[in-house]
């Protein structure tokens, strides 16, 4: 990678959180079934420490929910889901982060 070009890591840090909730926006999801639904949304270089970061931290401003789940393919899995905070925050956020995408659109698009 050049020097000049954008790292997505610094980028992904500034929008993680909405990346997460909008993963949860239409189902529930474990740590590394939401990990998966963001690496393929396009999302390949994100790091699962940073999404069960993230998890954790939505949970403790009270964005999200959990609860625990037995699994037939190894250790009781834990379960995150939107709380009417968190849909609240997902969709401020996405609108902002929307308004965002156009203005720097605009200026990329206007060379």
């Amino acid at each position: 990678m050049a020097n000049d070009d954008l790292d997505n890591t610094q980028l992904l840090r500034g929008v993680l959180d909405l990346a997460v909730l909008s993963a949860l926006t239409k189902s529930d999801g474990y740590g590394y079934e939401i990990v998966r639904r963001l690496r393929e949304s396009g999302l390949e270089d994100i790091g699962d420490a940073s999404v069960y970061g993230t998890l954790r931290r939505l949970y403790k401003a009270g964005a999200l929910t959990s609860y625990v789940q037995p699994s037939e393919e190894g250790p009781h899995r834990k379960y995150y889901g939107l709380t009417a905070l968190g849909r609240e925050q997902y969709e401020r956020s996405a609108k902002s982060w929307m308004r965002f995408r156009d203005t720097i659109d605009s200026l990329v698009g206007g060379r």
